[in-house]
């Protein structure tokens, strides 16, 4: 798709969605943690009204170890978000951590640390967060291997 907005989603309570232009630069930010569901939907469905926006989100799983509670909130905001996208019609392809992270060269092993420099690299003008940066990053992904 040729596409004029790219969305990344970093699924989780401690992701993010960020929208990024043709160009690659950022339109806007959102952590998930600072927002309700209903703040989230809005803010997808304002990037939709954009027009010619598609969207890659991380495709996420249940980690060894994890507990019942937090398997169950994390399958329900990945649920959520893939209900929001495929409602307000926006396309999306799902992406595996580390295809997008070997195709933008910050393969993490689990160090945020890294994907963070790594935004902080390509948006010098903005705040990165480890809340933010993987969804920038993805959203980079969606932009540039769509």
């Amino acid at each position: 798709m040729n596409a004029k907005y790219y969305i990344g989603i970093d699924p989780g309570m401690s992701g993010g969605a960020a929208l990024i232009d043709h160009q690659g630069d950022v339109v806007d930010v959102i952590a998930f943690r600072k927002f309700t569901d209903h703040d989230v939907a809005a803010t997808l469905k304002e990037w939709a009204e954009y027009g010619n926006v598609c969207a890659k989100i991380e495709k996420v799983h249940a980690m060894p170890k994890q507990g019942v509670s937090s398997t169950f909130k994390f399958g329900r905001s990945f649920g959520f978000l893939i209900g929001c996208l495929t409602a307000l019609g926006i396309p999306f392809d799902y992406v595996i951590p580390n295809r997008w992270q070997k195709a933008l060269g910050c393969q993490t092993r689990g160090d945020k640390n890294i994907s963070k420099a790594r935004a902080q690299r390509q948006w010098p003008e903005q705040k990165i967060t480890h809340a933010i940066a993987d969804c920038l990053l993805i959203a980079e992904y969606c932009r540039v291997w769509k």
